[in-house]
C-alpha cells in the first residue's frame, strides 16, 4: 500500500499549521519550507477548506489556518476523507474490475483485513500527535515563533 502524494500534502499541510502558534500560514511559505509543489499543495488546501479541516482568510494578512483545535482532528478521518476508495486492487470498490476467482479469492478479504487495521491505527491519533515536537518542527520548518 502506497499513500498518494495528495494524502501526503494533506498530512504535511495539517502538521505545518498545528505547528505554528498563530496558526496562520500561506501556501508559498508553506511549499517552500517542505520543498514541494505550490500547485498541487493549492488543490490540497481547497480540499481541506472545503472538507472543514482549515479555513482561508484572503487579503494581505491572509493565508490558512486549522479550522478545529489540532486535539479534535482525527487522522483516520482526514485519511478516509482524502482519499476515499482506498482500493488496493482492481477487484474492491468502486473499480470493481471482473476477476474470476473472486467467489474463492483469500487475498481479497486479508487485504481488507490490512486496509481495515491500517485505518483503525490512524483512528488511535489526532493531529496533535503529529505535531507534538513542535519546538523540532518549527526548527525544521523555520517557522518563525
Amino acid at each position: 500500500m502506497r499513500m498518494t502524494l495528495y494524502a501526503d500534502y494533506a498530512l504535511r499541510l495539517l502538521i505545518y499549521l498545528a505547528a505554528k502558534d498563530d496558526g496562520l500560514a500561506t501556501i508559498p511559505e508553506v511549499a517552500q519550507n517542505y520543498g514541494i509543489s505550490k500547485n498541487h499543495l493549492v488543490k490540497v488546501a481547497h480540499r481541506l477548506v472545503q472538507d472543514g479541516y482549515i479555513t482561508g482568510m484572503r487579503g494581505a494578512k491572509g493565508g490558512l489556518r486549522l479550522a478545529h483545535p489540532a486535539e479534535t482532528v482525527n487522522l483516520g478521518e482526514v485519511f478516509r476523507r482524502i482519499e476515499p476508495d482506498m482500493a488496493l486492487v482492481p477487484c474492491f470498490p468502486p473499480v470493481n474490475a471482473p476477476c474470476p476467482i473472486v467467489p474463492a479469492c483469500v487475498l481479497r478479504d486479508v487485504l481488507e483485513d490490512a486496509r481495515s487495521a491500517f485505518l483503525k491505527v490512524l483512528d488511535g491519533y489526532t493531529l496533535a500527535d503529529l505535531a507534538a515536537p513542535r519546538k523540532k518542527l518549527r526548527e525544521l520548518l523555520r517557522i518563525a515563533v
